[in-house]
């Protein structure tokens, strides 16, 4: 049957309409081709800090980052950086990283923990409110110049699924309002109960849409990765486009693509999944076809040994990635053991260059059956207790993140895509419907750089 843009494909074709995993009706943004300059020019830059990252609901971390009050984490975004902590009364609050009394950053350290903020240029101090406390040598500081009012500038801040997000327009809406995902969505996943066991920095010489435009689509892997063949359906990927620029792929895992001629014979890559589900694979008598199933249930099995609660889980979640793409600029790889939560984060002067920002999240269990997924590329002897925070890891220009094959692959060739999209024989992508997830992307952004929103 040939492909019907109007219906797509459906992972799993018999889910109740109000299923999570059910397909959602077909969005049409068009065919329209969008102009390469959004990539590089500085222009296009400029519009986006005015328009998009200083108005909208930004991904700044997660709460398990601020478990305690004193506890604290930096964010940075474009020229800014932002400092989120939780209070004396259990709030999380954010504000800007920036003394009011000379502008010095008031913290200068990824995270930590503090009773209250001091400045390290004149030891000014805040509690965790914001609010002065004490101004070193106030005697020498005229009153009139303290009713000024310097506390520090707070930023505004909403979490959601263990998520908390930072806004620095005091006029938009509500984040409830904001977010596209239907109810459940991410809280189905218990993100509130995972901790960062990785975090990796690394910058990639390319515009940050770049890296959003080919972590949106599995229509890349065969030519690029093509080793992820025998372990996931990159063809029949389930594509939902939902309310202000959000989206997912449900991508199947533990089952071939259908461009691997035979679907019979469990390989390694299978068997290696297998493992990971605790599935002896030398016992296994099906075909490749029964694994994706095979690793459902064993999944759910060992959850019920390890009390871990899937319930709210449908059995595609057990073995699926459901990509969701958090507008503008995150990536959400969930999975029932954890999540990638990945940012792409704009570069403060560079059109073409931006941050790869991603945390490996882990939901801990006592059980010492239940480990991370060999999948997760996360290194041996790694800490994944959710006892303490790993420090970021950092890698410059040209510098492989050593995420594992797939990431590194990507970084060698967005760079060889970011020349391309500057020559004068490139005139704008021209998306499949593969693709659709870019093309919402792009709508919703255009419509806020019209200034729509």
């Amino acid at each position: 049957m040939a492909y019907d843009y109007r219906t797509g494909w459906a992972v799993n074709a018999s889910a109740p309409p109000d299923s999570l995993e059910a397909k959602v009706p077909y969005v049409d943004n068009g065919t329209a081709r969008a102009g390469p300059e959004r990539y590089y020019t500085r222009d296009w830059m400029e519009r986006e800090w005015e328009r998009l990252w200083t108005r909208v609901w930004l991904i700044a971390g997660i709460v398990s980052d601020v478990r305690e009050p004193g506890d604290y984490f930096t964010f940075d975004l474009g020229r800014e950086n932002f400092l989120v902590t939780r209070t004396d009364g259990g709030d999380i609050k954010a504000f800007y990283n920036v003394c009011p009394h000379r502008g010095n950053r008031v913290v200068r350290s990824d995270f930590g923990s503090v009773a209250q903020f001091t400045c390290s240029f004149h030891s000014w101090q805040y509690d965790l409110d914001g609010c002065l406390l004490r101004v070193t040598d106030a005697d020498t500081v005229r009153p009139e110049v303290i009713c000024h009012g310097p506390r520090l500038r707070e930023v505004r801040c909403e979490t959601r699924a263990g998520l908390i997000f930072i806004n620095m327009d005091d006029d938009a809406g509500p984040l409830d309002d904001f977010i596209g995902l239907p109810d459940g969505y991410l809280e189905n996943y218990h993100l509130d109960e995972m901790f960062v066991i990785r975090h990796s920095v690394s910058e990639w010489a390319a515009n940050w849409k770049t890296g959003i435009d080919a972590f949106y689509e599995t229509y890349h892997l065969h030519a690029v990765h093509p080793e992820t063949q025998t372990v996931m359906n990159d063809l029949n990927v389930q594509y939902d486009l939902y309310p202000n620029g959000f989206s997912r792929m449900i991508v199947p895992l533990a089952v071939k693509s259908e461009r691997v001629a035979d679907q019979e014979t469990v390989d390694e890559g299978l068997a290696f999944m297998m493992q990971d589900a605790g599935i002896d694979p030398a016992r296994f008598h099906e075909s490749a076809r029964d694994v994706r199933a095979a690793v459902q249930r064993a999944k759910r099995e060992r959850a019920e040994r390890c009390g871990l609660d899937y319930s709210d889980l449908v059995d595609g979640q057990l073995s699926d990635s459901w990509a969701t793409g958090i507008f503008p600029n995150v990536q959400i790889g969930l999975h029932a053991e954890g999540a990638f939560l990945m940012r792409f984060m704009p570069h403060p002067e560079n059109p073409e260059r931006f941050f790869y920002n991603t945390m490996t999240l882990w939901r801990p269990c006592d059980d010492p059956s239940y480990t991370v997924p060999g999948w997760m590329g996360v290194p041996e002897g790694t800490d994944i207790s959710g006892d303490s925070r790993p420090d970021i890891e950092r890698a410059g220009i040209g510098e492989p993140p050593n995420l594992g094959l797939v990431l590194d692959q990507d970084s060698e060739l967005l760079p060889v895509v970011q020349s391309g999209i500057r020559s004068r024989g490139f005139a704008g992508p021209l998306w499949s419907e593969q693709e659709q997830r870019l093309r919402h992307f792009h709508t919703e952004l255009d419509r806020h750089l019209s200034g729509e929103k």
